[in-house]
């Protein structure tokens, strides 16, 4: 005779795993998105860099009534080989990466005040207004203010997201870094293709409101944090995690790159912070070297490699080269869950020698073509990708629990650092080879 049913034991261990691995997947697409929209505004106010300079020369010299954005015009410096604008396209970097570095060098100590729903909502404003003012903008100041709006909610996004991976798996880390390299793909391309295909600049921005939009949809409806996850609260550092169970529940059977473990309780404390940064140095330098090369190429040279007998006009060359440097970076931030690179100034070394021969390609003017162009800004883009990526999936692995949140936010100033430099060294450059 058959025991009774109700005399069998209950089954004991972990629940089922499938809903663990649809949710993972649900939190990695999250933070590609938000990835994705985080940077978009960036690299498309960088894209449109030269068109905003172009079209200031011809207001100077034409007085048009043009709205700023509308027209391509003709070489604005027809005296120089180098076919330069007045002013260095180093000057909307300046506008797009300065806001975000001062952010980051501030925010890390006091933005965990901030809940993380708080700082999202006011991210998706500031892209929105970035947008809305490029678009409508009648002078070049106005463009700037544009810029520099894309530019705080891209900084304080990225800070913020970078620590929101703290409480998840590390995996998410890939979704976030290809969603940021997907970023420099979608936003070079869809200027460059809609400007190409007819579309004005202006509606073209206009057309990228739904970016900020896709933003706010990740994050409050895709992305499935763990309940103890400080939504509208403030988060100390040292204090706020996911418990063990919200833990287990996100991973795999068999997973072991948890980000998580055992937090002491209680706030970092100033001197604990300063002694973490010293820590981070062995990742923020190479970062900082690797993105200082990679935007004096962008900024200071790009402009400059022109070829005039080539089938692209010069903007629709700069334009494409920007497109892409950006498919170089999308791969290389996607390769995270492929291959891991720990040696951070083997990438810089690299780095530096793209930007040291372009650089003597500008001064000698020895390159046949822009195809070479393409080649090399494509390794360009796959370096820079690499460094990033890699650098903050290093500083997650080895990093105590207990700092990796503000790690984390702290580490994210190596690559503006290095883009600030870039930006102010990328000036005289431009100005001695305009003046040739």
């Amino acid at each position: 005779m058959e025991e009774p049913d109700t005399e069998r034991p209950e089954p004991r261990g972990p629940p089922p795993r499938s809903d663990g691995r649809r949710e993972r997947w649900r939190n990695w697409a999250a933070f590609w998105i938000l990835g994705l929209c985080n940077n978009f505004g960036y690299v498309v106010m960088l894209s449109a860099a030269h068109d905003i300079l172009k079209k200031q020369s011809s207001e100077n010299t034409t007085a048009s009534t043009t709205p700023a954005l509308d027209v391509d015009v003709q070489p604005a410096n027809s005296s120089s080989s180098y076919d330069c604008n007045p002013v260095s396209t180093a000057a909307v970097l300046l506008a797009d990466i300065l806001p975000t570095l001062v952010i980051k060098l501030f925010a890390p100590f006091v933005v965990h005040k901030v809940p993380y729903g708080v700082r999202v909502l006011f991210c998706v404003l500031m892209a929105a207004l970035s947008f809305l003012l490029m678009s409508f903008s009648f002078a070049v100041w106005m463009s700037i203010i544009g810029v520099i709006c894309a530019s705080v909610s891209a900084g304080l996004g990225e800070l913020s997201f970078l620590s929101l991976t703290v409480f998840f798996s590390r995996e998410v880390l890939g979704g976030w870094g290809s969603g940021t390299g997907g970023a420099g793909v979608a936003g070079a391309l869809s200027y460059s293709g809609l400007v190409q295909a007819g579309l004005s600049p202006r509606l073209t921005l206009q057309l990228m409101l739904v970016v900020p939009v896709g933003m706010l949809t990740s994050y409050f409806f895709l992305l499935a944090p763990p309940p103890s996850f400080p939504q509208w609260r403030s988060s100390q550092p040292g204090r706020e995690g996911p418990t063990p169970e919200d833990t287990r529940r996100l991973m795999d059977d068999g997973e072991d790159e948890s980000v998580h473990g055992s937090r002491s309780s209680g706030p970092l404390s100033l001197t604990e912070k300063l002694h973490t940064l010293r820590g981070l140095l062995k990742f923020v330098l190479p970062l900082g070297l690797v993105y200082f090369a990679e935007y004096f190429i962008n900024q200071g040279l790009m402009e400059l490699l022109f070829f005039r007998h080539f089938f692209l006009s010069h903007a629709e060359q700069y334009r494409w080269y920007q497109t892409v440097y950006q498919v170089g970076v999308l791969l290389s931030r996607s390769s995270l869950c492929c291959i891991k690179i720990r040696r951070l100034w083997l990438l810089a070394l690299l780095q530096v020698s793209n930007a040291a021969f372009l650089f003597l390609a500008v001064l000698y003017q020895f390159l046949p073509s822009a195809w070479l162009v393409f080649a090399i800004v494509l390794c360009e883009g796959l370096l820079g990708g690499a460094a990033y990526v890699n650098t903050f999936y290093f500083i997650s692995k080895e990093t105590a629990d207990r700092q990796r949140e503000f790690a984390m936010a702290a580490a994210s100033v190596g690559d503006s650092l290095g883009i600030a430099l870039a930006g102010l060294a990328a000036f005289p450059v431009h100005r001695y080879f305009c003046s040739l």
